[in-house]
């Protein structure tokens, strides 16, 4: 392979990886001009790569429950925020805001949350967000 070859098909493969870099840390699912706050209860938490998880239930007015996906975070980042991989248990209650998903569908993008204890977990990146 001559060295203009390879230079050609190693800048390719290079801008393949950041279209796919891209596209995976699109935010446009979300819909950032509903900022939702809820209370609830936490069903699982997925300390998981490349994105963790909260799970948690919150009671409708009828009184039923609505169970809710929010996507966090990576461990490592969500780590140097203060996050440990047991800082959010099943059966927690927690006050967690987020953004929606634009679909309607009950999911959601991490803002923050708070604990009972009174202890606030934010995502640094959403920092300037977390206020009510």
């Amino acid at each position: 392979m001559t060295k203009q070859l390879r230079v050609a098909f190693l800048s390719g493969m290079t801008a393949l990886m950041a279209v796919s870099a891209l596209a995976h840390h699109s935010f446009a699912m979300f819909d950032r001009t509903k900022k939702l706050t809820m209370i609830g209860t936490v069903v699982q938490f997925q300390w998981t790569n490349p994105h963790s998880w909260i799970e948690f239930e919150a009671q409708k007015p009828d009184g039923t429950t609505e169970h809710w996906s929010i996507e966090c975070n990576s461990p490592n980042n969500l780590t140097r925020a203060g996050f440990r991989s047991n800082s959010v248990k099943p059966g927690d209650k927690i006050t967690i805001m987020f953004w929606p998903l634009r679909s309607g569908e009950k999911g959601g993008l991490f803002i923050s949350l708070t604990r009972v204890d009174g202890q606030v977990l934010t995502e640094p990146a959403f920092k300037q967000f977390a206020k009510p």
